[in-house]
């Protein structure tokens, strides 16, 4: 753990988001949010998404729209969303109950040298997504509150969003799969459509 009050482990808190994770499908944003899921427990669930900056949340929308039945979540750092901030208006809009947005947020983009972000300048994503119209909003500095929204991924009462509170303390990196071609045949095999 992280000596930071208020501020979490990454690993810690993936980790204890994906415990006992049932039939919960995963899409990580770039980078460090795709080494948290994959360090957290390789799994066929899992869709890590290794570019298209910005991009989580739409894959994300997509799913849950695409598989009603599953609960979806996105994980991904507070980089990455502000990339595709509008996203968030999409998502709520669209209102599918069954996904979750879940931002990784240390106050700066990790994966071009730790820079601050917006956020880290005081720009409040749960107050964005917020106004956006997410009727499920949470803001996570311990590990109780991860137990919390780990409960609230099976609830198809979102969409959800919450950002929790990281430590921007360097991790190694835990490198999943890169091959585009096998992660998307796995997770289409996962989810019981034709892979060719």
């Amino acid at each position: 753990m992280t000596s930071n009050p208020g501020l979490l482990d990454r690993r810690d808190a993936v980790k204890a988001l994906l415990a006992d994770r049932g039939d919960l499908l995963v899409v990580s944003g770039l980078g460090s949010s795709s080494y948290d899921v994959f360090d957290a427990g390789e799994h066929s669930g899992n869709f890590y998404l290794w570019g298209a900056m910005g991009g989580a949340a739409m894959v994300g929308l997509g799913l849950a729209l695409a598989q009603p039945k599953r609960a979806v979540a996105v994980i991904t750092g507070d980089g990455e969303q502000l990339m595709g901030i509008g996203s968030l208006l999409t998502v709520a809009a669209k209102k599918p109950g069954n996904l979750s947005i879940i931002v990784l947020d240390n106050g700066h983009f990790g994966e071009t040298g730790m820079q601050m972000s917006h956020s880290g300048l005081g720009a409040r994503l749960e107050v964005i997504a917020s106004g956006a119209g997410f009727p499920s909003i949470t803001e996570i500095g311990d590990l109780e509150g991860i137990a919390a929204l780990r409960r609230k991924l099976q609830n198809f009462e979102g969409p959800h969003f919450a950002r929790i509170r990281i430590s921007s303390a360097h991790v190694d990196r835990a490198l999943p799969p890169r091959d585009g071609v096998f992660l998307k045949n796995r997770f289409r095999g996962h989810l019981g459509l034709p892979v060719n």
